[in-house]
């Protein structure tokens, strides 16, 4: 599916796309949404490293979370099969959480976004450092 030419793979991906039924097609987004959102991809990044996780060490590591959001994004996580959720029967209860195969490959799609965006830094440094010296100037 990886072109060196964009326009092959815009094209690739756009014939994809053109294959889903509409059902499929609201399914992909939804799951592209889930997995772009504030804090889902760093969940995975934060399970990839250190799964199987409890639920406090995990709101430890994603700073910024509340219990709340980190509640619905693991379930929302777990209903998709990129995370499972392992209760342990103990006085009082464990709850484990752990990337499934699945979410452990969405994380490694992930990566080379990640590196790009590190490599782009002084390039979005500049652009912003531009952008506020033009409001500045206005």
């Amino acid at each position: 599916m990886f072109h060196t030419n964009p326009a092959d793979t815009i094209g690739a991906v756009t014939a994809a796309c053109d294959a889903l039924t509409p059902e499929e097609d609201r399914l992909a987004r939804d799951i592209m949404s889930r997995v772009t959102d504030t804090w889902s991809m760093w969940v995975i990044h934060v399970l990839g490293e250190h799964s199987p996780m409890r639920f406090s060490r995990i709101a430890e590591q994603v700073e910024g979370v509340s219990q709340k959001m980190l509640t619905k994004t693991l379930r929302q996580l777990e209903r998709d099969g990129l995370v499972t959720r392992r209760i342990f029967m103990e006085v009082p209860p464990r709850v484990e959480y752990a990337l499934t195969p699945t979410g452990r490959e969405l994380m490694l799609k992930f990566l080379p976004l990640w590196l790009w965006i590190v490599e782009q830094l002084p390039v979005f440094v500049a652009a912003r450092r531009t952008y506020e010296a033009r409001l500045a100037a206005e």
